[in-house]
Formats: C-alpha cells, sequence, structure tokens
C-alpha cells in the first residue's frame, strides 16, 4: 500500500490525478506518521467501532482509521478529491467515500445506514476554517457517538479545555464542558502537514459516552445566559446579564452573588454548574 505520509508520492498522487491544493477548503495533508498514530491511539478504536471522518484529503487518516477500525465513512466536499479517494479506496471494503459538506448533510443518517450498526465516533483532520461550526453540529445534534477525536487549529482546542477564570476560557468552553469532557491529547507543529500552515494544531478529544451531562430545564435559555455573559468581557456578569433579561439589577445582583459569592464578578468566572444555577432562577 502506498505510503500517504510521503510528501514525494502525495505530489506524484496528485498530479497523476490531476488535483491541487485548494487553500479555500483548508486542504493540509498529513505527513507525520508519529502523529498518525497518536491520532488513532488517542481516539481508543477498535474493529467495533464505526467512524465518520470528515475532510479526508488524500486519505492519509482514512487509511489508518480502516486499518484500526469496523467501517469508515469519508466526507468530502471537494468532488474531484472524493472521486479520487473512491477510486484509491475501492478495494477497501470498509470504507465509504461521501461527497458533500459535512455541515449540510444528516449524520445521523449516515451513521444509520454507512457503519453497519458499529459503535460510532467521529475522528478527523477537521478543515480549519469551519472547525467550531462543525464541532458544535456534532455536539448540538446529540448523535449516537461515543466520542469526536479531531486536530484543530491550538487556539480552539486551548478553548475547548479551558477553565473558569483563565484567559482562554469563554462561551465555547461552556458549551462543550456542558455536552462532553475534552481531553487534549498531542500538540502538532506546522511542518506536520503539506503545504505548511502557519499555525500550530492540536489532537483533542471530545468525550461524550462517559460524561454526565448535567440537567437544566431549559438548555436554549442556558445559552443565551452563556451568550450574554460573554458578549462584552468586560462588563460584569450583572450588568451583561441586564441588557438581554428584563429582570431588575437589583434582583440580578442578588442572584449572582447568591450564586458566586459576589455581585461584582464576570462570566469568565462561572464554571458550567454556576451557569445552571444562574439560568434555573433568572426569567
Amino acid at each position: 500500500m502506498v505510503k500517504l505520509t510521503s510528501p514525494e508520492n502525495i505530489k506524484r498522487i496528485m498530479k497523476e490525478s490531476g488535483l491541487k491544493f485548494n487553500k479555500s477548503l483548508g486542504q493540509n495533508f498529513l505527513i507525520d506518521d508519529f502523529v498518525l498514530a497518536q491520532i488513532i491511539s488517542g481516539s481508543g478504536i477498535d474493529k467495533t467501532c464505526g467512524v465518520i471522518e470528515i475532510g479526508p484529503g488524500i486519505g492519509t487518516l482514512t487509511q489508518a482509521l480502516a486499518e484500526n477500525a469496523g467501517a469508515v465513512a469519508a466526507i468530502e466536499l471537494d468532488r474531484q478529491i472524493a472521486a479520487y479517494l473512491t477510486a484509491a479506496f475501492d478495494k477497501t471494503p470498509n470504507i465509504r467515500i461521501i461527497s458533500g459538506d459535512a455541515l449540510k448533510l444528516d449524520l445521523a443518517e449516515i451513521i444509520r445506514t454507512q457503519l453497519g450498526g458499529l459503535r460510532a465516533c467521529i475522528v478527523a483532520n477537521l478543515p480549519y476554517y469551519i472547525t467550531t461550526p462543525l464541532i458544535m453540529k456534532f455536539l448540538e445534534e446529540d448523535l449516537d457517538i461515543t466520542s469526536v477525536t479531531v486536530m484543530v487549529q491550538k487556539e480552539v482546542a486551548d478553548r475547548m479545555v479551558a477553565r473558569e477564570g483563565t484567559k482562554d476560557y469563554g462561551a465555547l468552553s461552556v458549551a462543550v464542558q456542558y455536552r462532553c469532557t475534552p481531553e487534549m491529547i498531542a500538540l502538532v507543529p506546522p511542518e506536520s502537514f503539506i503545504p505548511t500552515p502557519k499555525v500550530t494544531s492540536a489532537v483533542i478529544r471530545l468525550d461524550i459516552a462517559n460524561h454526565q451531562k448535567p440537567y437544566v430545564s431549559n438548555e436554549k435559555k442556558l445559552f443565551r445566559v452563556v451568550k450574554a455573559a460573554f458578549g462584552q468581557r468586560r462588563k460584569t456578569l450583572v450588568n451583561a446579564l441586564s441588557a438581554s433579561f428584563a429582570m431588575p439589577k437589583t434582583e440580578l445582583a442578588a442572584l449572582v452573588s447568591e450564586v458566586c459569592g459576589n455581585p461584582n464578578v464576570r462570566g469568565e468566572v462561572l464554571g458550567v454548574g454556576q451557569f445552571i444555577a444562574l439560568t434555573e432562577r433568572i426569567y
């Protein structure tokens, strides 16, 4: 089998297939065997797993996933690359190439019809320009998946794992940590890719199966509170909430003081549980 982490092989394949790197689609192909092994190991996949991959590119990760998982459904937006992958893996029965936009496709249907009833998870080197929308799609649609293991920009990974009170903590941190348990797996330098990106990347695993999602009576309202809290970070939480909710400031101040012990705090110091406590009592 062709070694797909070889820059020479990648360039040869692309030339012979008439393919070109598409910067607008964030195509940076992995050429680091050690990082590839870290993704596979960190994901925890085995032959009982069915994997959805987003943005397979030349198929480097796809090939490794197929060797370790029971089934792989790889979604590729670039039609030319999707056609190449379909031909390249036509003799690999546990790989299915799906041409389409992952943001628009029905992932629940793909899980039901393409993974053979196996335990489903997502493993991908995500296109960086749509990282956050994709991750929120994975989590908000309540897909029947056990985990999400993805390569993203380091700054995005930092935000997902950030704890309250730190500079990287924000609305994304709360949204992710409410729905799963994030864990940083590895840092990935720019030279691990071709073409070489300008940013450091990171592999992060979002554990859904072993995460106890906290109860909140109105999830939509919870994220309205979170959005208000981080909408203007320099404002105190009371002032931020008063711009989005009809409660008098005096009542908001009393509520924030009761939940946080200080009426003058900012949203960045609240943990998920405190945001839920506010949500249940605010109107």
